[in-house]
């Protein structure tokens, strides 16, 4: 299974977003301490709809907790200063992909640390980052594609007709 992280998320919209494509993709996310808001707040549920209840998450007090928790856990880590672009890595199916908060990323810290595991998603030089939720989902789709959609429902099926 595939593992979201987001190391100090801030806004409750895009965590609840986040949250939503993680039970649509089956894939566990975790949130790392402190966290922008609280996770009872409306903002949070709105966005991830009636659908947070059925999410796999696990919050951890800080980045070392998460490290202790998970050691054996290979981490990519999505960053506007990645090294290589995310399409180009290989994904194990049970690996990690962290994001940093929205207003300062993932701390230059813990990114010289993982430095062949730094990944970004190319953009206009003139634009700083893109949404966080947004983020996620390209980078994860990547993920899931190179995993063959494993679990996933890959045809759709009209309500009222049927296709021909």
């Amino acid at each position: 299974m595939l593992n979201i992280v987001l190391l100090e998320p801030e806004i409750p919209q895009n965590t609840g977003n986040i949250g939503r494509t993680c039970v649509a993709t089956g894939t566990r996310l975790h949130l790392i301490e402190p966290l922008g808001f609280s996770l009872n707040e409306k903002a949070l549920k709105r966005a991830g709809m009636d659908y947070w209840d059925h999410l796999d998450v696990t919050v951890y007090e800080d980045f070392e907790d998460f490290c202790e928790k998970n050691p054996d856990a290979k981490i990519y880590m999505a960053t506007t200063k990645g090294l290589n672009v995310y399409s180009e890595v290989k994904y194990e199916s049970d690996c990690y992909i962290m994001f940093g908060k929205e207003s300062g990323g993932i701390p230059e810290e813990i990114l010289v640390k993982h430095q062949e595991d730094a990944i970004r998603i190319p953009m206009n030089p003139e634009i700083r980052s893109l949404n966080l939720s947004n983020s996620v989902a390209i980078v994860l789709y990547e993920a899931l594609k190179q995993n063959h959609f494993e679990g996933m429902q890959l045809q759709g099926h009209l309500h009222r007709l049927e296709w021909k």
